[in-house]
């Protein structure tokens, strides 16, 4: 939304961020009923040992502006966003199964709206909880979109949670500044120190 903003006009800079903080203990209760919790309280994304999802507090804001207006600014441009995509993930079986057919959706939408083919794709910061159901389902969704024609050239997927564990809220913003500080993004002719 921030970005169809800027993009529209509508404004000059936009703050997208996301906060997430354990403060009811209704809801750590009511995961725990669901068995959505990793005993240990830690989250291993698509391990054979994943068996729930470690719960982690935390907060991100990002601070978007349109390429040329930070480059006039002498801004530091620390990643360069071409698309991205929103969606619900629609009807599904529970809370803790996605549903396929909305990821893959989502992930071709966001193909489309940055102008890229999946080929063109070499790291993917997935949602993996770590689940035993939503895992194999979130791989399958990534195989079917970017697995048709691409070469040998792998596609490597990460998730943050098995770091921070599940920011729910802000896991989306969480998951943003970890690519952006690993240097996914370096090469790009507009990002520059």
């Amino acid at each position: 939304l921030a970005m169809d903003a800027l993009r529209q006009e509508d404004c000059d800079v936009a703050l997208a961020a996301g906060c997430s903080l354990m403060l009811a203990p209704s809801v750590m209760s009511s995961l725990c009923a669901m068995n959505a919790l990793a005993p240990d309280g830690r989250s291993k994304p698509f391990s054979a040992d994943a068996d729930g999802y470690g719960r982690g507090e935390g907060c991100g804001v990002v601070v978007l502006k349109r390429l040329g207006a930070a480059i006039d600014a002498g801004d530091r441009v620390w990643a360069v966003l071409r698309g991205a995509a929103i969606n619900n993930d629609g009807e599904s079986s529970g809370l803790t199964v996605p549903n396929g057919n909305s990821q893959r959706q989502v992930l071709s939408e966001a193909l489309r709206n940055a102008r890229l083919e999946p080929g063109e794709i070499d790291y993917l910061e997935t949602h993996g909880t770590g689940t035993l159901l939503g895992d194999p389902i979130e791989v399958d969704a990534i195989r079917s979109v970017y697995g048709p024609g691409r070469s040998e050239r792998p596609l490597i997927l990460g998730a943050v949670k098995g770091n921070i564990g599940h920011l729910e809220h802000a896991s989306g913003v969480a998951s943003l500044i970890k690519v952006i500080l690993s240097g996914a993004w370096q090469g790009h002719p507009d990002c520059r120190p």
